[in-house]
Order: C-alpha cells, then structure tokens, then sequence
C-alpha cells in the first residue's frame, strides 16, 4: 500500500531542508517551505545550481523563528516568521517576477557575511500570488519561491531503483522532494493522476524535470555528473531528464507520515527514450 515515508520543507530556496512529521497544505505548498528567499544586487533569486557553496546553510523550525546555522563558520541566526521591515520589491524568479518583502538588515548582513555574496533576505507575503503556469494549472493555483510547482513527490522505489544503477548510491536530499511516498513500485509517482492523502486531493500536474543541482552533494557542496548522467539513460524526452511528479491540489489540510495514499485515478505515461 502507498504510503507518505517522509516530508521535507526547504524554507528559504536552494538552503537545506527540513524533515518532518507533518505539514500543514497551504495554498502556496507546504507551511513555510519556500517562503523565503535569497537574491543579489538586482533582486534575482541565489541559487545551488551557480553557488553550490550554499549547501553549508542548514536550517531548524524554532518557537522564535527560523534558525540558520553555516556549517563550516558554526555561527547561527534566528530569522523571524514574520519580516521585520515594511520593505518591498519586485524579485525574480526564473521568468517570474513577484514582490517581496525584506526581513531585517540585521539578516541580510548574516547572509552577506557567511556567503562571501553580497545578498539580501527576503520573504513572500500572503498578498502575492505567483501563478502556476496556466498550461499545466488552473487560474489561482499558486506557489511560493519554488522554481515552478507547489509540491514534489518522489517514491522512495523510484530513488532505489535509481541507486541500483549508479555507481555510488545518493540520497534522497539530492532531489529536494516535499513528499516521499513508498510501498509502491519505482516510478509509480509519474501515474498518479489523482489521489488524497487525509481528505486531500492531489493531482499530478507534470513530470519533474531534473538540473545540475541533483549533482551537488548537500553536505560537502561538491558537484559531480551523476545522478544526470545515469538518469539520463533510462529517463530523457525531449532533451529533458525527469525524475519525480510536481503536484496540485484544490484543498488545504495537514498531512503526516505514514498516511495512506489513496489513489483515484491512475494515467497512461510516455514512454522515455
């Protein structure tokens, strides 16, 4: 039976994630994750895939806030909930551009110092929207700092079945999924057209296409070829390699480990090649 392993939330993009035991479903994703963001000078997202180094950057849910500690300097930081400014600006995102509200100088020094970058913290307050792309969405289907899609699923087969291939196994933080399911078989998440976990209705939207980031190692942010180069034998289309589905849904709620996946409709896949 298909089941939720884990949950991760990554809250500040392209920083380390979180795992936990349950989430709330937000209408932007999963609480809290993506919500806030690092940019540069001209207010465009940071992100692992041109400084891997940001990996060192590993983050805890406190009562106060965010707490963000650098690995190799051990100096920590904690980030407020809620900004400690009234100071907005249009950021972007891939093509996106979308107002964001800065936190505090008081963090924006923090970042600036650790990185070595001169950057700037911000956050996505409830009053903007970002749009899901409308070929795969419907209007007000909407997400965070997330590159695209408000929620990844990944099964933990999938991820096995991937290590069998590969000359070293990598694990599961090296594709940031929100959802880990299991009990199924590999790549069963690229069926699930339809499915509730607790009451919540979720729909697979699109076939996860992977970058360079997966072969950045997000303990010691050393990059390598895999897993692109092996997953590129087995699951390209189209010049584009994919592992895991991006999800939507028309519902909020919570979600835990260990609830059932209850799947309602599955859907036919495109063979790779």
């Amino acid at each position: 039976m298909l089941h939720v392993n884990q949950l991760y939330i990554y809250p500040i993009k392209s920083l380390g994630g979180i795992s936990v035991t349950e989430a709330r479903v937000t209408p932007t994703g999963l609480e809290h994750d993506r919500r806030w963001m690092l940019v540069d000078e001209q207010n465009k997202f940071l992100s692992q895939r041109t400084l891997p180094q940001l990996v060192h950057f590993k983050l805890q849910l406190t009562t106060e806030g965010l707490q963000v500690q650098h690995q190799q300097s051990e100096d920590s930081i904690v980030i407020p909930y809620q900004p400690q400014t009234q100071e907005y600006a249009q950021v972007k995102i891939w093509d996106d551009i979308c107002t964001g509200q800065f936190v505090s100088a008081e963090a924006d020094a923090w970042f600036t110092a650790q990185s070595g970058l001169s950057c700037r913290l911000v956050y996505m307050p409830d009053s903007t929207q970002r749009q899901v792309d409308l070929r795969y969405a419907q209007p007000g289907q909407i997400t965070s700092f997330s590159d695209a899609y408000p929620i990844l699923l990944i099964s933990q087969e999938s991820l096995d079945d991937l290590n069998s291939r590969l000359p070293e196994p990598l694990p599961m933080n090296r594709f940031r999924p929100n959802i880990v399911c299991s009990g199924g078989e590999p790549y069963i998440e690229d069926m699930l057209a339809q499915f509730d976990i607790g009451g919540i209705h979720f729909y697979g939207a699109k076939l996860c296409a992977r970058c360079i980031m997966t072969g950045v190692d997000q303990d010691t942010a050393q990059t390598g070829v895999e897993p692109l180069k092996t997953l590129a034998t087995y699951r390209k289309r189209n010049n584009k390699i994919y592992l895991g589905q991006n999800l939507l849904y028309n519902s909020n709620g919570v979600i835990k480990t260990g609830e059932v996946l209850n799947i309602h409709k599955m859907a036919n896949v495109q063979p790779f090649g």
